[in-house]
């Protein structure tokens, strides 16, 4: 279960990464097209025909009439419509902001909390929630691209009849993460998932482990963490002096994503499936 015993060594909780299951390139503005009046064409003038004099024969000759040849009308020059609506240029596109500052804006304005912007990190966000999808959706933990500061209470368990079980208020360090989370505006979340998807996209071809578009790897992580078993407690576990693992096998073969989201607690991890999926559904249907 990876988590390291308190008193050996400092704890390593990994953070509730799902928070920021859904970052998101600014709206590009439409374009607006007026098209042009047809011309008005004026219909061509045809000169009068001039008749042709024929001479006259000589009087023991019968005389022939001959029908002149009409001329061909000469063809006239379209008019030039000098009050011509013109097609406007169309504004050039807005470059896609994907500073940290600008990101971390966006993703506040989600939510009433002040403390999202305290337990957000501040350093590259947009390749952090790339490289971290990436890893969840291939049941990995990108340790070294977290998106959220560390809870500061630690890991506890506690000892009753020789069996070591993990304490209720270790689920209780997660509780402000995952109360910010469900008060994210999920409508929000997926249209800032929209808006940056370019950019997201562009860096996943980047760093990524696959050639798949990066929304396909975002319904996988999710689709990973959903599944995670719901267990009641106490959670029986055991240590080897450094880490945590847990006593039922069953848990143990779990994948490192799904025993951290397990750590979170049954409560916690109920309301962020809860949150999960309401989201996935919001992007399954655009």
């Amino acid at each position: 279960m990876t988590e390291e015993n308190p008193d050996t060594s400092p704890s390593r909780s990994p953070l509730p990464y799902i928070i920021i299951a859904i970052l998101v390139v600014i709206l590009i503005a439409g374009l607006f097209i007026w098209n042009s009046q047809q011309q008005e064409k004026t219909p061509p003038q045809v000169r009068d025909v001039i008749p042709v004099k024929v001479k006259e024969p000589e009087p023991q000759q019968p005389v022939m009439q001959v029908e002149p040849e009409p001329e061909e009308p000469a063809e006239a020059l379209p008019e030039v419509n000098t009050e011509e609506s013109m097609v406007p240029e169309p504004e050039p596109v807005k470059p896609v902001d994907t500073s940290d500052s600008a990101i971390k804006q966006q993703i506040t304005a989600t939510s009433d909390y002040e403390a999202l912007a305290q337990v957000l990190v501040n350093d590259d966000l947009l390749e952090r929630f790339v490289v971290f999808t990436d890893n969840l959706a291939n049941r990995q933990i990108a340790s070294g691209h977290r998106l959220l500061k560390r809870p500061q209470q630690k890991f506890k368990v506690y000892q009753q009849a020789d069996r070591w079980w993990i304490d209720a208020s270790s689920f209780k360090r997660y509780s402000l993460y995952t109360d910010i989370f469900t008060s994210m505006d999920s409508e929000q979340l997926v249209k800032l998932f929209e808006r940056y998807m370019p950019a997201m996209q562009n860096k996943y071809m980047e760093v990524g482990s696959t050639q798949q578009p990066f929304d396909m790897i975002v319904d996988e992580a999710i689709e990973h963490l959903l599944n995670t078993p719901e267990v009641p407690t106490p959670i029986e576990v055991t240590t080897d002096s450094v880490m945590y693992k847990y006593v039922d096998p069953r848990l143990e073969e779990l994948s490192p994503v799904q025993k951290q989201l397990l750590r979170t607690g049954p409560e916690n991890m109920r309301q962020i499936k809860t949150k999960l999926r309401e989201i996935k559904a919001l992007l399954d249907a655009q």
